[in-house]
Order: structure tokens, then C-alpha cells, then sequence
């Protein structure tokens, strides 16, 4: 349709307009990755809310409350705000012990001074930002691609394109700029999508009867589909979540943006506003259900109900909100692996920063490209990959003694032994595979650290 490509064009127009008028072009690598480390609270929280909208914040919440009720949008919806408020205690701890820092992996090598350990870092941090950048133009192309019939493949291309036009001009303040704008109108328009969407879809009777999901039964948290749903999907989901951040560079990247004294402030206030969009997608997934509603496509079942309850007019906005929830994410992890080169190279150009950043678009056009895969798929994959650094970092940050080899194997161990076993799980739907890879993934990285870690110690005392 005409106004699909209008809305991707005025999205382009806006965000590099708003870029070059209100940001310069940079050229200091510091200041390209980190800016001037005083980033007000107040955008910082904006920024940190819309890099968190990702795909399956505005499509996989409406598909879970639609299909697993009220249990299925908990268990999406909570530990994802919780893992931002998780994490405000080791944004402000590695600010404070890193002070001129500007990634995760360069933290752990000033700790550890081991090669070895800021290559697994930094492996698991590009690795993320791949995936995540892939599910991204994944779940966009799909909508995009259907309603212009413009080839999938071309779409998420275009779709790049436009997230480096913007994020190569002036780096992380081009990224938090465009971040604040994108997520007041995702406020405003997801807000306005469930007023309507309640007045329009039958009430709140609708609303409440949608409770129990498609099927009925999983209103309740402790009722036995409620369970089956905790142990298939709110487990290894709140493992992945909760890991979210602290393995991912856009949130440390952030961490060392914003000004010192107000980035507890910063993560919280970006947390409870993040949680909105989800709640509110969510919403529109109990009215589908309530309603009766029969999906074509659960997974863009938001998409369905808009075009069906809503004005045809309606499509517009949230084709809008759309784009910028899963372009501010895609501008987030460019800055982010500009920041990662900084590690990987001796001599800083502001050319291999952006080169990174065409990689990996390159290397995410591919990935949303292979065939058969799913954004939920995907979502619960690279959210395991994150929990691999999680307690290994978390140690470290509270000052508990490991080697470099303890830090390695355990990440390695987590690598090959609880993220295929949570893959296999995933791909064939069997939740106690899910279930095991996610706690396997999580408990090796941190137990065989430390068991690896008292050996060599022992040894060399």
C-alpha cells in the first residue's frame, strides 16, 4: 500500500532531520560511542525504554496474551521490567570503577588483563547484537513486506539502510535522540490503541473474559495450565530477560552515557516506561481473545486486530510505532558495536567503527533471511545467549575473586552445553529441554567459574 512506503519515508525524513538539526557530526571516537558521559536522566530513560522495544516487546506480547492469556503476558511482561531495575546497582557500580569506560568486554579485560576473557565478551556481545538486529528487520520486513509487496529480502534492506543513515552521523547521541522521539509516540500511540481498542471490542467484559487466553484456561498463575506455561516459556523466559541487560553492550553503553549521579534514576523511570507498550499490546491480545477472535497469524495478531476493530486509518500510527520500536533497537546495537571496536582494534578509526556497523547489518539481513525462522524463535535463542556472561559479570562487579581461566571455561561450558540443549528445546517445542538449557546456561558459566577458579587458586598458592 501507498502509505506503508509514506510511513517509512517520513520515519527516514524525521529521525536523520531531527539528527542533523539537533546533534553534530562527530568525529572524536570517545564522544561517537559515549558523548560527553552528562546525558540528562530524562532522555536517558526514553533512550534505555525504546532500546528495550524490541520485536517481541510489541509483537510476542500480544501473541502470548492472545494465545496464553493473562499467565503468558506476566510472564513476558514482568521479569522484563524487573531485569532494567535488576540491573541499576552494576550500571552505577561499573561507572564507578570504570569511570572513563566504555564497554563490558573492556571492564573484564581491565580486570582480569586476559586477551582470552575480552574475546569471549566480546564474542557473546557482537554475537547478541547480530541476533538481535537480525529479529528485528525479521519481524518488520514481514509486516512491511506484505503490505508494500516489496520482496521480503529488499525490505530488510531498506530497513538498514535506514537505522545507519541516522546512527553514522553523530554515533550514541544520534541513537538517544532519536530514541526519546521514537518512544514518545509509541506512548502516546499505544495508549491510544487500547482506549480504543476497549470501547471499540466490546468492553471490558470482553477485556476480562479475554483473560484466559484462546483457549480459556490461563487466567490464573497456579492453575495447571498456568504452570505448563510458567515451566515452557515464563522460565527460560525470565532467564533470558533477567540476563538482558548485563549482556548486552547497549544498556553498559548507556550506563557510561548518562550523568553519574542520575543513572539509578535513568534505569528506573526507562523501566515503568517501557513496561506501557507491552501492556498495552498485551491488551489488544485479551480483546482478540475475548472476542473470539480467530488469528490468521498469531504472530502478528496486533497488526490483525488493528486493521479489523480499529478505522483503516488506523494502520498508519502503528506501522509507525512499529518502525521506530524495532529501528531504535537496531540504532542501539550499531552504537554498540562501534563501542566493541574500540576493543578490537590498537589503532581507533571513526572508519572501522562504522564499518562495524555495515557488518553488522550485513550479517543481520542474513540472519532475518534464513528460512523458517520465527521472531519467538529467535527471542528465547539470543536471550539464552545472554545469560552465558551473566554471573560470571555479576561476580566480578561484586568483587568475587576469579581466573581468567575460570572466567573463559565457564563461559565456554555454558556455549556448548546449555545453549544447544535450550536450541534443541526451542526448535522442537519441548519445554523441559527449554527449561533444563536455560538453568544449565545460567548455573555452568557461573559455577564452573568458580570451581575452575578455587582449583587454579588453590594450585597456585
Amino acid at each position: 500500500m501507498d502509505y506503508t512506503l509514506i510511513v517509512l519515508l517520513t520515519y527516514a525524513a524525521v529521525m536523520l532531520g531531527v539528527t542533523v538539526l539537533m546533534t553534530k557530526k562527530e568525529n572524536n571516537i570517545e564522544r561517537f560511542c559515549v558523548g560527553n558521559r552528562n546525558t540528562g536522566w530524562m532522555v536517558s530513560a526514553l533512550s534505555i525504554a525504546a532500546t528495550w522495544i524490541w520485536a517481541p516487546a510489541l509483537f510476542t506480547s500480544t501473541e502470548n496474551a492472545y494465545t496464553k492469556g493473562f499467565a503468558g503476558l506476566f510472564w513476558f511482561l514482568v521479569p522484563n521490567v524487573l531485569c532494567l531495575i535488576l540491573f541499576i546497582p552494576f550500571a552505577k557500580r561499573i561507572r564507578e570503577e570504570m569511570p572513563e569506560g566504555i564497554t563490558l568486554s573492556s571492564y573484564m579485560y581491565g580486570k582480569y588483563h586476559s586477551k582470552a576473557v575480552k574475546n569471549t565478551y566480546l564474542f557473546q556481545l557482537g554475537a547478541l547484537s547480530a541476533l538481535s538486529t537480525g529479529v528485528q528487520l525479521l519481524a518488520g520486513s514481514k509486516i512491511l513486506s506484505m503490505l508494500t509487496g516489496i520482496p521480503f529480502a529488499a525490505m530488510t534492506v531498506i530497513m538498514a539502510v535506514i537505522a545507519f543513515s541516522y546512527s553514522q552521523f553523530s554515533g550514541i547521541k544520534a541513537s538517544i535522540l532519536t530514541d526519546a522521539v521514537q518512544m514518545v509516540f509509541m506512548l502516546a500511540a499505544s495508549i491510544g490503541f487500547v482506549a480504543f481498542g476497549v470501547r471499540n471490542g466490546g468492553g471490558m467484559e470482553t477485556l476480562v473474559t479475554g483473560l484466559g487466553g484462546a483457549a480459556g484456561d490461563a487466567g490464573s498463575l497456579f492453575s495447571k495450565r498456568g504452570w505448563e506455561i510458567f515451566l515452557g516459556f515464563g522460565l527460560p523466559t525470565t532467564i533470558g530477560l533477567i540476563s538482558g541487560p548485563f549482556g548486552d553492550q547497549c544498556f553498559w553503553q548507556r550506563a557510561f552515557c548518562v550523568r553519574k549521579d542520575r543513572i539509578g534514576r535513568a534505569f528506573l523511570v526507562g523501566a515503568l516506561l517501557f513496561g506501557i507498550v507491552p501492556l498495552s499490546m498485551g491488551v489488544l491480545g485479551f480483546i482478540g481473545s475475548g472476542m473470539g477472535y480467530v488469528a490468521a497469524d498469531t504472530g502478528i495478531i496486533n497488526f490483525e486486530l488493528i486493521s479489523t476493530l480499529f478505522p483503516e486509518w488506523a494502520v498508519i500510527p502503528f506501522l509507525f510505532m512499529v518502525v521506530s520500536g524495532l529501528l531504535s533497537t537496531i540504532d542501539s546495537n550499531l552504537c554498540a558495536v562501534s563501542s566493541l571496536t574500540t576493543d578490537i582494534f590498537k589503532e581507533k578509526t571513526l572508519g572501522k567503527t562504522k564499518f562495524a556497523m555495515i557488518l553488522l547489518l550485513a550479517v543481520g539481513i542474513a540472519v532475518a533471511n534464513i528460512p523458517g525462522l520465527t521472531i519467538t524463535h529467535l527471542f528465547l535463542m539470543y536471550g539464552t545467549l545472554r545469560a552465558t556472561t551473566l554471573l560470571p559479570t555479576v561476580f566480578t562487579l561484586k568483587g568475587v575473586k576469579l581466573t581468567p581461566q575460570g572466567v573463559v571455561t565457564g563461559i565456554i561450558s555454558a556455549l556448548i552445553i546449555g545453549l544447544p540443549v535450550f536450541g534443541y528445546g526451542n526448535v522442537q517445542g519441548i519445554a523441559v529441554y527449554k527449561t533444563a538449557g536455560s538453568l544449565l546456561t545460567v548455573v555452568l558459566s557461573g559455577a564452573v567459574a568458580l570451581a575452575v577458579s578455587r582449583k587454579r587458586g588453590a594450585r597456585n598458592g
